[in-house]
Formats: C-alpha cells, sequence, structure tokens
C-alpha cells in the first residue's frame, strides 16, 4: 500500500502562509468555526463568497462558491478531517467534486503567543510539486495574505 502523497510533508508541493492577529488565539479560532462569520472574511479582496453548505465538524464539509471581481465562478469545497479547539483545523480543499485530482491537504495551526496575540499558520501540501507551483502562479501566496488580513480586519485588529 502506498502513502497518500498529500498527507506526506515535502517541501516542492507545499505552501506555507503565517501572519500574527492581534486578537486571542480561541477568538482566532471561532472566526474559522463559525459559519456565520468564516463567509464574512474568507477569501481574497474583491472576491464574493456564495456559502452552499457549512458544517464546520471533523466529517462535516464546506461547500461554497467564489465569484471573481472579473465574473468567474470557483467552485469550492473543504471537508474537514481533524479539528482541535482552538489549536488546529485540518482539512482537504478542492473543486465541489468527488474525483479532484487537484485536492490539497491543508493544516491550519494556532498558536498564543505570552502577549495575548495570536500566530495563525497554514500549510497547504499539494499533491504534486506541479501543481504547486500552478498555485503559486495562479497567486495563491498572494490571495492566501490577502484572506488572511480579511480574517484581521473582520476581528478589528487589522
Amino acid at each position: 500500500m502506498t502513502a497518500d502523497p498529500r498527507r506526506t510533508w515535502a517541501l516542492d508541493r507545499e505552501i506555507v502562509l503565517s501572519r500574527v492577529i492581534a486578537a486571542p488565539r480561541a477568538r482566532v479560532f471561532q472566526a474559522w468555526t463559525d459559519p456565520k462569520q468564516i463567509i464574512q472574511w474568507f477569501g481574497p479582496e474583491g472576491f464574493k463568497v456564495e456559502s452552499l453548505e457549512c458544517d464546520i465538524s471533523v466529517g462535516g464539509r464546506w461547500r461554497f462558491v467564489f465569484t471573481g471581481p472579473d465574473g468567474t465562478v470557483y467552485d469550492n469545497r473543504m471537508v474537514f478531517l481533524r479539528i482541535d479547539p482552538p489549536r488546529l483545523i485540518e482539512m482537504e480543499h478542492g473543486s465541489d467534486r468527488d474525483d479532484d485530482p487537484g485536492r490539497f491537504h491543508v493544516t491550519v495551526t494556532f498558536d498564543e503567543q505570552s502577549d495575548g496575540k495570536t500566530v495563525l499558520t497554514m500549510r497547504q501540501l499539494h499533491p504534486t510539486k506541479e501543481q504547486r507551483d500552478a498555485g503559486i502562479g495562479f497567486g495563491a501566496v498572494e490571495f492566501g495574505n490577502q484572506t488572511l488580513a480579511k480574517l484581521a480586519a473582520h476581528l478589528g485588529v487589522a
């Protein structure tokens, strides 16, 4: 039996984003796990989010549609694999279809600093180096940083 390549670490397949957010860890974690909050901040600048289904629990899924500033529609699905409040969320993210070969593994960690701020780290592990490179070329790093900035603004700490 071969290991699922999305679950093994490999630098050439990973995108890592991190941000210090001036809010308590429990509050930042809640913004990620509350269906009413996540639709208010999730996604890059200028993108509209329409939630079709949102069950942020182990085994649950969030199906949503991004509409870009140019009108392009992107269907998305996250399936939640592990949730350890207020420390970790682990999920698979891809298009809203069962057999998406581009699906990638995401781990979000929430680490509390002694000053009450939260270090949020988001790791995306892609199936191949080529997919990771395509994501970077598409703007995954810039869009991810915009998303984290919107989270901070949502929490009133931007």
